[in-house]
């Protein structure tokens, strides 16, 4: 992860603050039973635009799926009269499925995440034993995007940052003067993410959030999930840079690193796993596509015993 690349980063922000040209547009849905939040951003000059981690609905009791949240993403995109050129996963998430798949049949685009999602799919490819017809190559993506990698949404720049810890692949947007960070940080007064699943690692994930520190404060950052504080009547989903430094509970300027990493392992002990983990990680490494029919017609998903 290199420097210039955040530098250029953080110049792209500025340029954006200072005309509203490189502005995008953003319109959130909160999904309040996963506590994900999916992004549509678009360019309002062209009416480009993309949408960020989306969710397929999914009951863990019954096996049903449904796409009630999706279908709201795809009105509003047809009422606005929008171009989705892009489904950016910034990680392949463990608490909801995506709806990418679904989303691309109807509306189009292509589908990227981060490349390190090869680390990832070998990784639980063999927690799930899902066997040599399971690609580990990242194949099931359109597009996957490397540390400083550059692209357009309509005449806004975008620009990805590698912002690993939480898991090896996750991935940061920079589209206009809006920064799009996946897990990597909560509201202020909730934290960071946990650091504790396969290819996590705490000390990884402070080095990383110092790095989107490092943007302008007047950065906006819009985060994929919110737990609502104790203290906090309503969810949100959107903070910037500066406060995240002068106000996160977990990692704001004056926390060390040492007592980062010693924090958030001991918080992570305490932790149970997602509800969803297991259903969502094997259908997210295969870029949301529901594991292959079996010779009754029937999809079934793996639940491994006494091995997480």
């Amino acid at each position: 992860m290199g420097d210039a690349n955040l530098a250029a980063a953080a110049d792209q922000i500025r340029l954006a603050l200072a005309s509203q040209v490189s502005r995008p547009v953003v319109q959130s849905f909160f999904d309040e039973t996963t506590f994900t939040a999916t992004h549509v951003v678009h360019d309002l000059q062209t009416r480009h635009g993309a949408i960020i981690d989306s969710v397929l609905d999914f009951d863990p009791a019954s096996g049903r799926t449904s796409k009630n949240s999706a279908d709201a993403v795809i009105s509003y995109v047809r009422n606005t009269n929008l171009t989705i050129d892009w489904h950016l996963e910034t990680h392949a998430h463990a608490d909801h499925l995506s709806a990418a798949p679904y989303l691309q049949e109807i509306l189009g685009g292509k589908l990227a995440i981060g490349a390190h999602i090869k680390t990832v799919q070998q990784v639980f490819g063999k927690i799930f034993n899902f066997g040599s017809e399971f690609a580990r190559d990242g194949s099931q993506f359109d597009q996957l995007f490397s540390d400083g990698d550059k692209f357009h949404l309509g005449n806004m720049p975008v620009m990805c940052l590698h912002v690993p810890g939480h898991t090896p692949a996750d991935l940061a947007y920079i589209i206009g003067d809006c920064a799009f960070i996946g897990d990597t940080l909560f509201m202020p007064d909730y934290g960071t993410a946990r650091a504790d699943f396969p290819g996590g690692d705490a000390r990884q994930l402070f080095k990383s959030i110092r790095r989107l520190l490092a943007l302008p404060e007047e950065t906006k950052i819009y985060l994929c999930h919110d737990y609502k504080a104790p203290q906090r009547d309503r969810f949100v989903w959107e903070t910037t840079i500066g406060a995240q430094k002068r106000g996160n509970i977990h990692v704001h300027d004056k926390i060390k690193e040492d007592d980062f990493v010693e924090m958030r392992n001991k918080r992570d002990a305490t932790l149970d796993l997602p509800t969803l983990i297991l259903p969502s990680v094997q259908v997210n490494v295969r870029g949301g596509h529901l594991p292959p029919a079996e010779d009754n017609g029937v999809r079934y998903l793996k639940l491994p015993l006494d091995l997480l």
